[in-house]
């Protein structure tokens, strides 16, 4: 065989490849536009019928082509829409289905308070605050060094207590730390209480009269030590490592109500086998017989103005049982010579179980277990806030004040410290103010914005909003009225209020929060979208896969047969 005929047996070859690769090519060709037709004669979507018929004519066939385009373009738009909703508000807050009786939250802790921060042992005998301040103030004008001048120990040990807790914001800038031994305040707010059974004079809870040492406890907050009802224990409230829990639980607790403890976390609420008196105390019904009645006195001759200021009597804070009391903050000013009525109305805010599986910052809430505090065992909004307060205020100040939580290795403010700490509460809120405006303005929404502090609402939250109401209470008329004087000879100075707290109803509604858009509602959102643009289903999804692969595989199999 010569070398022609062999290049014209390669050329042959090469032909009749091309010829195989043409005809596949073709069979392939044909195949696509035989399924493609068949699919447009069979499909369930709207319109796609007249884009497969080849003796529509041309227009006609542009026509619907725009026509499916803008369906397209509609349905794409709403369902990004949808989908944007469903990632950025996936929960609401709405009012539950039905009401909830009283009895299934705890009576409201009640935190009280008296304006008399010291009462002086020895009338006559002793230096006033007044007296040490004012000449504090002209030894810092003068000198910039206090010299006081026949002051004992225990007395000056009690004026560098009561700058923390007296007025601070007279305390003039930058004043030096005074000469002497670091302070425990918490000894020395102790040893200047006034006496307990006087100021507290008559208690009754559920229409039973008792002494107030069982219902009360010492609790230590920014004003000093306060007596608190049906609030948690510290050893509850703090962590193992903390001052609080190691000391404060043992030197402020006295023994009350709370020795009936019963398991119980806002979350979970009540047992259902649990007995009708329980820790922390719930009532069964609204009405002032219902509540707790207390009747609180003070001494006229034990005030002291310089301290407290013109406003004296006492301040009572109502919060749930799991939060540390932030008097300064929040509180009812009970005055002395007056009877006040508080008529509590619960605000809570539950979670149904659907919105556990979303992330926090799209839900907006923690659960129990998603936010460990440093110094507390329970997560609140509350207790969180003022956690970053003691972490912000040692990173600005290099200490904390006597109140804030700490472990036992955290310094504790001086006196000289006592205007670096409150300028930087002041401080907090200006960095959290402008941190949040800065991220709400680079995303162009407020959902997902996380503050430094990371503080945002328990997913379950309990708040107690309060009707106020008051009327003169004047003790001493009606005594004389009477003809008993023994009881102002007994109490010289006596100064009387009266307080009722209690339910004003014995249901109330709750909030909730639920899912928005659950998958099933944003998959039925696109399901109707997509029927109503484009009559689309998931047998119309079915339909595609099937003519573009099994029928598509038919015909192609029966083009190369033939």
């Amino acid at each position: 065989m010569t070398i022609s005929d062999l290049e014209l047996d390669s050329s042959k070859s090469i032909d009749l490849t091309n010829r195989r690769k043409e005809k596949a090519g073709s069979v392939a060709c044909e195949g696509l536009i035989t399924t493609y037709h068949e699919y447009c004669r069979n499909t369930s979507i709207h319109g796609v019928q007249y884009l497969g018929e080849w003796e529509r004519p041309f227009r006609e066939r542009i026509f619907w082509l725009f026509v499916f385009l803008i369906s397209i373009y509609g349905c794409s738009t709403l369902i990004q829409s949808a989908y944007t909703k469903w990632t950025e508000t996936p929960v609401i807050v709405s009012f539950a289905e039905k009401s909830t009786p009283v009895w299934n939250i705890p009576f409201p802790a009640v935190t009280v308070c008296s304006e008399t921060k010291r009462v002086l042992k020895q009338k006559g005998k002793e230096t006033t605050y007044a007296d040490l301040y004012s000449q504090f103030s002209e030894d810092m004008r003068a000198s910039r060094v206090f010299r006081p001048e026949n002051v004992s120990a225990v007395e000056m040990e009690e004026f560098r207590t009561l700058l923390h807790v007296c007025n601070t914001q007279i305390i003039e800038e930058d004043i030096p730390l005074i000469a002497g031994d670091d302070l425990d305040y918490f000894d020395v707010l102790q040893r200047m209480l006034p006496q307990f059974d006087r100021y507290f004079f008559y208690c009754r809870w559920l229409s039973r009269f008792g002494e107030c040492e069982t219902f009360f406890r010492k609790t230590l907050t920014e004003e000093g030590i306060c007596y608190t009802f049906n609030g948690l224990r510290a050893t509850e409230i703090y962590r193992d490592d903390t001052y609080q829990y190691q000391h404060s639980g043992e030197r402020l607790e006295m023994e009350n109500i709370s020795s009936q403890h019963t398991p119980w976390t806002l979350e979970t609420g009540y047992a259902l086998d649990s007995n009708v008196e329980t820790f922390p105390a719930r009532v069964l019904s609204a009405g002032a017989r219902s509540g707790i009645f207390l009747v609180l006195q003070s001494f006229k001759q034990e005030v002291d103005y310089a301290c407290r200021g013109p406003v004296q009597g006492f301040k009572v804070l109502l919060h749930a049982p799991d939060d540390v009391p932030q008097v300064s903050k929040q509180f009812v000013r009970i005055p002395m010579g007056k009877e006040v009525l508080i008529a509590v109305k619960p605000n809570m805010i539950t979670m149904s179980s659907g919105i556990a599986e979303y992330h926090p910052i799209r839900r907006q809430c923690f659960l129990s277990h998603e936010r460990s505090l440093r110094f507390f065992k329970v997560y609140t909004e509350s207790n969180c806030q003022l956690e970053c307060l003691a972490n912000f205020t040692l990173t600005k100040c290099g200490c904390v004040k006597f109140s804030m939580p700490r472990t036992m290795d955290m310094p504790v403010c001086g006196e000289d410290k006592i205007t670096c700490y409150d300028r930087a509460e002041r401080e907090l809120l200006v960095r959290e103010f402008k941190r949040v405006r800065a991220l709400n303005a680079a995303r162009e929404n407020s959902r997902g914005v996380e503050s430094a502090c990371n503080c945002m609402p328990a997913c379950t939250s309990l708040v107690y909003n309060t009707e106020i109401s008051q009327a003169n209470f004047d003790l001493e008329e009606m005594l004389v009225a009477d003809g008993d004087t023994e009881f102002l000879k007994e109490y010289p100075g006596s100064q009387m209020s009266r307080l009722s707290i209690y339910f004003k109803q014995s249901q109330f509604i709750t909030s909730k929060r639920s899912e928005l858009y659950g998958m099933t509602e944003f998959l039925a959102n696109c399901g109707g979208i997509f029927g109503l643009f484009m009559g689309f289903s998931i047998l119309s999804l079915v339909e595609m896969i099937y003519h573009f692969t099994l029928r598509l595989f038919t015909n192609l199999k029966r083009l190369v047969k033939g």
